[in-house]
């Protein structure tokens, strides 16, 4: 890639070709690997960072790390289960998405293992865009929710019904959002279902 491009790619906030080639040929290389481990090399390729937990137990003890090393103090969680979760470690958390939120606590529709991304919708981040997100989001998922492509998410939706406001995020940026920072940090507890 040409030092031009480069800087514009930089300058534009998209990511470079280079880095979209080796996140094909990535996938390309694991195209016959299972499913989770597709997408978790895929996801962490793309800049998430992923937490595989056993149990509850073990998600409860990563999300309280994750809080302390980020140093997160006020969360947008408005999910009853998730907030359970952040009661146990004691951070606050707001059931609406104000300015003083540091964190998203949230769960998603699906795990994409085709490209590593988490598909969203207005189940996990109410009537927010998700560029209105906090920069540091973290969700929990189960190993169930991980299908092949967005073909198979979209027919899953589709049999589910009164599913809306789709979107998609990476662990480095929101595919659908291009004024998204790219200092997002996202981070997934996938749980054993």
């Amino acid at each position: 890639m040409s030092l031009f491009k480069k800087i514009v790619s930089k300058l534009t906030n998209q990511p470079e070709e280079e880095d979209k080639q080796s996140l094909e040929k990535l996938g390309d290389s694991l195209k016959n690997a299972d499913l989770d481990y597709k997408f978790a090399q895929l996801f962490t390729h793309s800049g998430g960072f992923f937490n595989y937990c056993a149990d509850e137990a073990e998600a409860l003890q990563t999300l309280n790390q994750i809080i302390k090393i980020e140093g997160i103090s006020n969360v947008f969680c408005w999910d009853k289960e998730l907030q359970s979760f952040l009661n146990v470690v004691k951070t606050p958390y707001t059931s609406e998405l104000v300015h003083s939120n540091d964190a998203a606590f949230i769960t998603c529709e699906y795990l994409i293992a085709y490209d590593g991304r988490i598909m969203l919708s207005h189940n996990n981040i109410l009537h927010y865009h998700s560029s209105r997100l906090p920069d540091r989001i973290i969700i929990m998922a189960n190993v169930s929710q991980i299908v092949n492509n967005l073909n198979d998410a979209m027919g899953k939706i589709k049999r589910n019904g009164n599913i809306k406001n789709l979107t998609s995020i990476s662990g480095s940026q929101s595919k659908l959002d291009s004024s998204s920072s790219s200092s997002t940090k996202l981070f997934l507890l996938l749980l054993e279902d």
